[in-house]
């Protein structure tokens, strides 16, 4: 490919290199430094001018520090002439700041949309949005993907004659569907209420998972909290065997142990998108790369083509 520049931040370059990988280009440096007051300084170390620059960062812990980095390769983007600059952020940890649910609180999603096209970002190329209404939030083109296709494909190597799909809540039931048709089995979902950002309770589940062999999918796990007040119902409902599947597993303050520590769950299957926690593995964890989607998608959106037309929900 000609006239294409590929840069990583620090979150995750090894994504960013099997991208290229797949693209047939070289990944470009990024020197990234601290000055002696702690302020961050990016260079991009390859010329960027009439070039499409594609810039890779999921917003991954430490997330300030990693959002900085990003705005700071859309200004030197942007200061070098670059005739485009995509934003290529697989995981976005702010969508999850979406609304206005408590008094005088901040709704930090639309702030960092405003943020990265502020700095320069003229397009973004992202993943399972925890919410995709936050995709009206950016003021630039955004194409979202899903790893739907990549989660299915894994579970179609299993017996599906007595599986169901379940959504631990409402709000991810609409994903869970479209999962299950990709397999062609049942739905159900859990009515969750949250009380703060690690407590909820399931108080049922909507769907027949007696005797069913379920396949647990949500956008993200986090601290798991969901899944494992989740699992709780399902063993009350004598679920057959369980099964858990997200597209970022975060992972975070030992959630890969405790889900890993449940007998019941043979497996858990996770993508690419951010990477999982140093220290934290599991002979249960199966991680699926989305690196060939993001970089088809970056290939269309170079040569202006569809994205949706591959990537569009099922």
């Amino acid at each position: 490919m000609r006239e294409i520049a590929v840069f990583s931040g620090s979150a995750h370059p090894e994504l960013a290199t099997e991208v290229c990988s797949h693209l047939g280009v070289s990944l470009s440096r990024t020197r990234i430094s601290r000055f002696a007051n702690d302020c961050l300084e990016v260079q991009l170390q390859a010329n960027c001018r009439k070039r499409d620059v594609f810039l890779i960062q999921p917003l991954v812990a430490p997330v300030q520090e990693h959002l900085v980095e990003l705005l700071l390769m859309c200004d030197a983007a942007r200061g070098a002439s670059a005739s485009g600059i995509t934003v290529v952020m697989p995981h976005y940890s702010y969508a999850r700041s979406d609304k206005k649910d408590a008094p005088r609180i901040s709704i930090g999603g639309r702030l960092v949309a405003d943020l990265l096209v502020a700095s320069g970002a003229t397009r973004v190329l992202t993943m399972t949005l925890h919410s995709p209404q936050v995709h009206g939030f950016f003021s630039v083109p955004v194409d979202h993907l899903h790893a739907l296709r990549e989660l299915a494909a894994h579970f179609r190597g299993h017996d599906l004659s007595r599986t169901t799909v379940v959504s631990p809540d409402l709000g991810n039931a609409k994903e869970a569907a479209a999962f299950a048709r990709l397999l062609g089995v049942p739905v159900a979902a859990g009515a969750k209420q949250r009380f703060a950002d690690d407590r909820v309770r399931i108080s049922s589940v909507i769907g027949d998972v007696e005797g069913r062999d379920v396949i647990v999918l949500d956008d993200e796990i986090a601290k798991g909290s969901t899944v494992l007040e989740l699992l709780d119902r399902l063993r009350e409902l004598n679920a057959r065997t369980i099964r858990v599947a997200c597209t970022h597993g975060l992972f975070a303050a030992g959630a890969l142990t405790r889900l890993s520590a449940e007998p019941d769950v043979l497996e858990i299957v996770c993508t690419n998108t951010v990477p999982v926690p140093n220290g934290d593995r599991s002979d249960k964890l199966r991680v699926l790369s989305i690196a060939p989607a993001l970089a088809e998608a970056v290939r269309r959106i170079h040569n202006g083509e569809s994205v949706s037309a591959l990537f569009e929900s099922p």
